[in-house]
């Protein structure tokens, strides 16, 4: 039932225009009523007669200015915020021109990202469906599913960057992830990796000092004995290992990329566990397999947890080969967030635009550049560790269910936000962390990248606003994180934030400042200090400890609630004058 009224609200998606301009060719002039106008009005997605999809762009008076089949249209994007939606006809000759359209301009560019990514939802349905084309041509193309969505260059790129030795050595050093234990001596450590060649005991390697993935799996050992298991983008083949370990009957290692031959090459090291294990190579939406998984094992996830797409991939290998009471290794994952605190942080990359400011650069006057490139270096998330107590708030979380979500949903993900802070404190924006849960019938473990936690390769991420906002203890802080996905294998990131009415009457308060910003996933400030301590000034009180759900996080030196002190007001002058300027 659910599933069924979810379909219904995304097949009748409404998104209003600012301005809909009726477009012809000498072959099919528009009404006279249409000719030349321009008018504010919306656009909608619908199925008409005989669940056939249809675009309706509809002008304020609710005079239909296009009502046509989607099978027989094209949308062309001419702008951040302008598409024109082409109708397919034929002339004379029985060559497809396209006759007649209806050029349309968006709000802004968030609602003209979402109308495209739904329209893409809505040709990939009909595709799936095998529909056919007016010319009687299959719908479906030799495309894989894959290709269809993903930028060929962002994909060429992605597969060659794990197709190299050194970033799985970069992923398998991450022992929070993977597992490894070091030994220091005065000069130097030696690493016991998750190989039992090692002269130390495996109920001391498992408990005390091995990764998630590892523990997990072995821990379930219940789970993977006698199971046909597929690991879904293999890499390396560690976790394909760690299965033969466990137990499993046979493992489908599935990668892309010419890692798939440094795999070979690693089980084929192994040979007693390898001999239960089949390395293919190919995309998991186009490869096919002998038999159906009772397990899928993969490592999914990317920075912010959606980062690359590849959660889309798993979800598609659970449709297409777990059998229907097969298990997830991870099973859940849940984006945290919370908005934070770090004057420093903001001053850095606000300086960094004062290059721009120059007015005599070899001669050039270089200001009027100054205002794009200070937004330029907002529109980049930062990925580092940053120390728990710059949040300002307790997190809130969003829950993705990898055995239940639709590989459509992760198309667009709409978070509303709403905490209250703990503080008096400038907020410079959002920090996200993610963690995953491997939920075998065993034990149940979560993988987290917690602030605080022991660093993970993944670290966390921030979205900084270019115009902080003021909030005192108490005080409701409201917005929304809104990711789409786009063809480059991440997400465009859309947060508003914004600080309400507090105290006395604050249920009857409005809204007192707001500030948005618009950031692109695929392209972060790969930052990734330490965490920095920061003091505490005498007019802040302490407060307790912000801890993540379900995970403890565990630090020497988190023992006292302490907060980064305010900035001088020498310092908020000079913020100010630079976001001025910008």
């Amino acid at each position: 039932m659910e599933d069924s009224v979810a379909m219904q609200k995304r097949k009748h998606r409404e998104f209003a225009l600012a301005s809909i301009s009726e477009l012809c060719s000498s072959l099919i002039p528009p009404p006279p009523s249409e000719a030349g106008s321009s008018s504010p009005g919306i656009a909608r997605f619908a199925s008409g007669d005989g669940s056939l999809p249809e675009l309706q762009i509809l002008r304020e008076s609710n005079q239909v200015a296009l009502n046509v089949d989607l099978r027989a249209a094209q949308i062309f994007r001419l702008g951040p915020v302008q598409s024109v939606c082409m109708v397919e006809g034929s002339d004379a000759g029985k060559q497809t021109s396209y006759s007649r359209g209806v050029a349309i301009q968006f709000r802004n560019e968030e609602d003209s990202e979402a109308f495209h990514c739904v329209y893409q939802q809505w040709k990939k349905e009909f595709n799936v469906q095998g529909g056919n084309l007016p010319n009687g041509t299959n719908a479906i193309t030799s495309k894989s599913k894959f290709d269809e969505k993903i930028e060929s260059s962002s994909a060429k790129m992605y597969f060659h960057y794990y197709g190299q030795l050194l970033h799985q050595q970069n992923m398998l050093q991450d022992y929070v992830r993977t597992g490894y234990i070091k030994l220091y001596s005065s000069d130097f450590f030696f690493v016991c990796s998750f190989f039992r060649h090692m002269y130390l005991p495996e109920e001391f390697i498992v408990h005390l000092f091995l990764g998630t993935y590892y523990a997990a799996v072995i821990e379930n050992r219940a789970d993977f004995m006698g199971r046909v298991v597929v690991d879904v983008g293999a890499g390396s083949g560690i976790l394909s290992l760690f299965a033969a370990q466990a137990g499993a009957k046979h493992v489908y290692a599935v990668e892309a990329s010419e890692m798939a031959e440094y795999a070979r090459k690693l089980i084929a090291g192994n040979p007693i566990l390898g001999q239960r294990i089949t390395v293919i190579k190919g995309k998991v939406e186009d490869v096919e397999l002998p038999e159906k998984a009772d397990i899928l094992i993969s490592e999914p996830m990317g920075t912010l947890l959606v980062n690359e797409r590849m959660l889309e991939s798993y979800v598609i290998a659970r449709d297409r080969f777990l059998t229907p009471h097969g298990k997830m290794f991870p099973s859940v994952g849940r984006i945290h967030m919370a908005p934070f605190s770090d004057e420093y942080l903001f001053v850095e990359i606000a300086n960094k635009a004062l290059f721009w400011q120059q007015q005599n650069y070899f001669g050039v006057d270089l200001t009027p550049l100054h205002g794009t490139a200070f937004q330029g270096y907002f529109s980049q998330p930062v990925v580092d560790a940053f120390d728990p107590r710059l949040l300002v708030a307790p997190p809130s979380f969003h829950v993705i269910d990898f055995n239940k979500i639709k590989e459509e949903e992760l198309y667009e993900i709409d978070i509303p936000l709403r905490f209250i802070s703990t503080v008096g404190a400038r907020v410079h924006g959002l920090a996200c962390w993610f963690d995953v849960l491997f939920n075998g019938s065993t034990v149940q473990r979560w993988l987290t990248t917690a602030p605080g936690s022991p660093t993970t390769h993944w670290y966390q991420l921030r979205c900084v606003l270019s115009q902080p906002i003021y909030v005192m203890a108490g005080q409701e802080i409201t917005g929304r994180l809104h990711l789409i996905a786009h063809n480059a294998q991440s997400y465009t990131i859309y947060l508003t934030l914004s600080a309400k009415m507090w105290g006395p009457g604050a249920e009857q308060g409005g809204i007192l400042q707001t500030s948005s910003c618009k950031l692109d996933l695929k392209e972060p400030y790969y930052r990734m200090s330490q965490p920095q301590v920061y003091p505490v000034s005498q007019d802040q009180q302490p407060q307790s400890l912000i801890q993540t759900q379900d995970v403890n996080i565990q630090s020497q030196d988190l023992d006292e609630a302490e907060l980064m002190q305010q900035p001088s007001p020498n310092s908020c002058a000079q913020i100010d004058s630079l976001m001025q300027n910008a």
